[in-house]
């Protein structure tokens, strides 16, 4: 997954309005403490954000709090594995996917997981 910064002056611009939302497949996990600025990570590329090679200084880590308010590499590594975690699901929804539907429906889905979650 790719790291970016969006500033808050282009928020509305990329995510739309309350009356007008614009759908991103993108998950938010850092800010600034004056929310001028946020860090995001996404899959895909992203046209009009600053795409970053490493976390920048002066961001809070927002995503987990219980992991603290601390953003590094390390930890935008460990919010990629939680949320491929997270879309597998646990050990039994996977399964009850294969009793239920077969080993082959559960590949395909976990082959989605790992596209959408690159390492």
């Amino acid at each position: 997954m790719k790291l970016y910064q969006i500033e808050a002056s282009n928020f509305e611009t990329f995510f739309g309005t309350a009356e007008n939302p614009i759908a991103r497949d993108v998950t938010i996990i850092a800010q600034t403490p004056s929310n001028d600025a946020f860090l995001l990570l996404s899959k895909d590329a992203q046209d009009g954000l600053a795409l970053k090679a490493s976390v920048p200084d002066g961001f809070d880590f927002t995503y987990c709090q219980e992991w603290g308010l601390t953003i590094n590499d390390a930890v935008v590594d460990r919010v990629v594995l939680d949320l491929r975690r997270k879309a597998y699901g646990t050990w039994e929804s996977q399964l009850e996917k294969i009793y239920d539907d077969g080993i082959d429906s559960w590949k395909v889905d976990g082959a989605a997981v790992k596209a959408k979650f690159p390492k």
